[in-house]
């Protein structure tokens, strides 16, 4: 049986990474979009390295190698004996549930329309208006009003047109109703959490999305009933989450069986020590890199976009939090509970943007903010949570 304060031993702050993350965050962010600007070509071929699933990039091959080596020292670390127990803790999964699906979505609908609908119009622009494609299966004659839209004809394809700022919006919906990205193994060890319940609650997250995923994304975006990526959930899943953890769980059995518990701890898991940090570092520099022609060309935008999602995933963070101390949860299970509602899966936010309202919409715009701050803000409450372990029993 592995102790937790085993696990700790294993994570002390030794790297000159993790000691100085906030800084290397910032040059990577710069390097980033500068790398964007100087070699556009080379950043645009990266990006086009996908996934697609109906015309939507749903895994960018890049940043799934990088998210690979980011889970893989995380997964062969798991003593899966560790799962079972965890999933047996009912506080922490519940929490997450109730945070997750009874909460986020509708606060992110309130804090996106009180700023883009009301505190940021006039600077979005009252009568600013996007194009974004026809709902599925509706056939209306130009200049017919659908919603807060109209049907127009541009290039010979019927589009609606909506105002702006209502794009924003329905793509920091799409956002709220997709929790649970596969990033949350990645807080939650940075921060020192319980690895195998965390991964209980990445799961059960995950498999809830399948059912309420289409359910208020629906009856939020007032689009009747929302088609579910089910194809781009269940591969980013996969890529994401199940490909690390079997060969994290097979890499353990192996070494374990051939060199023993001491080799496997003292020699193999000493050398992936660097590993997750140099992966995550490197995932940030290819997404602002990808995203630095969007970032040059509305950089106002992009701050109108990410001031209610930075808002929103303080306020879930501490809600989920709060509630973890209220329960009497232990550090090790309230730092990841917390921060998987916080997080958000950009993956199947954004397939379902472009699905639904089109590459160059709103909405998509909107979604891709929502990764470029993930990674900033995530490692922020990472910090505040170590920062405040002691409030903990």
């Amino acid at each position: 049986m592995e102790c937790a304060d085993r696990q700790v031993e294993e994570r002390r702050m030794t790297s000159v990474f993790e000691r100085y993350l906030t800084l290397w965050v910032g040059l990577c962010i710069v390097g980033g979009i500068v790398l964007g600007k100087l070699a556009p070509g080379l950043a645009g071929y990266l990006d086009s390295l996908s996934l697609n699933v109906n015309g939507a990039p749903v895994v960018s091959i890049p940043i799934a190698v990088c998210l690979f080596f980011m889970m893989y020292p995380i997964m062969v670390k798991i003593d899966f004996a560790s799962v079972v127990r965890a999933g047996k803790s009912g506080k922490p999964v519940l929490l997450t549930l109730f945070v997750n699906w009874c909460v986020k979505p509708f606060t992110m609908y309130a804090i996106a329309l009180l700023f883009l609908g009301t505190l940021f119009r006039g600077l979005i622009g009252a009568e600013a208006v996007d194009l974004v494609k026809m709902p599925f299966g509706l056939d209306l004659p130009v200049g017919a009003e659908h919603g807060a839209g109209v049907v127009v004809m541009a290039d010979g394809v019927k589009m609606l047109q909506i105002p702006l700022w209502r794009s924003y919006l329905a793509g920091c919906i799409l956002l709220g109703i997709a929790p649970c990205t596969a990033m949350v193994l990645v807080w939650g060890y940075l921060a020192r959490g319980n690895d195998g319940l965390t991964l209980v609650m990445v799961a059960v997250n995950s498999l809830t999305m399948l059912v309420l995923y289409g359910v208020l994304g629906g009856f939020l975006l007032g689009v009747g009933r929302l088609p579910v990526p089910w194809q781009a959930l269940l591969l980013s899943i996969a890529i994401y989450v199940a490909l690390p953890l079997v060969a994290g769980y097979l890499t353990r059995r192996w070494i374990l069986a051939a060199k023993g518990e001491a080799w496997f701890r003292e020699r193999f898991l000493h050398v992936l020590t660097p590993v997750t940090i140099a992966a995550l570092l490197l995932t940030l520099v290819l997404l602002f890199s990808f995203k630095g022609e969007v970032i040059a060309a509305n950089p106002l935008t992009i701050v109108w976009i990410a001031v209610p999602l930075f808002l929103q995933t303080c306020l879930i963070f501490a809600l989920g939090y709060g509630l973890a101390k209220g329960l009497g949860l232990r550090y090790e299970d309230a730092a990841p509970a917390a921060m998987i509602g916080a997080s958000n899966h950009f993956e199947v936010a954004i397939a379902t943007a472009v699905m639904l309202f089109g590459l160059s919409s709103g909405a998509a715009l909107a979604t891709v903010v929502g990764v470029l701050i993930e990674v900033p803000v995530m490692l922020m409450l990472v910090g505040f949570c170590k920062r405040t372990a002691g409030w903990f029993a």
